[in-house]
């Protein structure tokens, strides 16, 4: 009797496995991305995502390059990528992560930010950096997200915040 428990158990535990690794997705790319968000350039701050873990995290990818509008301004002769646009991209980052685990129907939905905290910024990012920006999800409540996001240059923080927000349906 106990071996067939045990293998019952061992049964229910590889259905879980198989569950946790559907909602898995390896990556996407931009056309993805733009389906999940409304965002166009010179806004989208995000080329693709990684290391998707629907409802937990992802990794969004930037690649900085010289080409960017706001190096023009911040600044000519030292282009520094605006702090502000870091987290913009985490939030974009977040928001992707939000659709692709709500599904279709929410495809487009506007997704507004509702708190930034503790949003520190360690060095300033440049053209050939490339951004990766991890986000994991605090808490949902209904239509409402809480993350922590960590952006990242060769493996070293760059800035990180914890931010909430809004998917309106």
């Amino acid at each position: 009797m106990s071996r067939t428990l045990d293998a019952s158990a061992e049964e229910k535990k590889k259905e879980v496995t198989a569950v946790t690794a559907a909602v898995d997705i390896e990556a996407i790319d931009i056309m993805r991305i733009m389906s999940a968000i409304p965002h166009r350039y010179p806004f989208l701050m995000i080329d693709k995502m990684v290391d998707i873990k629907l409802g937990e995290s992802a990794t969004g990818i930037k690649n900085v390059t010289i080409n960017e509008p706001f190096f023009t301004g911040h600044f000519p002769a030292q282009p520094v990528m605006p702090g502000v646009l870091i987290v913009e991209a985490m939030a974009q980052t977040a928001a992707t992560l939000v659709v692709l685990t709500l599904g279709d129907a929410f495809e487009g939905k506007l997704v507004y930010f509702m708190t930034i905290e503790g949003a520190k910024f360690r060095r300033p990012v440049g053209p050939g950096d490339q951004l990766h920006i991890t986000v994991v999800k605090e808490r949902a409540r209904a239509n409402v997200w809480r993350f922590k996001g960590v952006a990242r240059v060769d493996g070293v923080s760059v800035a990180e915040a914890t931010f909430s927000a809004m998917i309106m349906g």
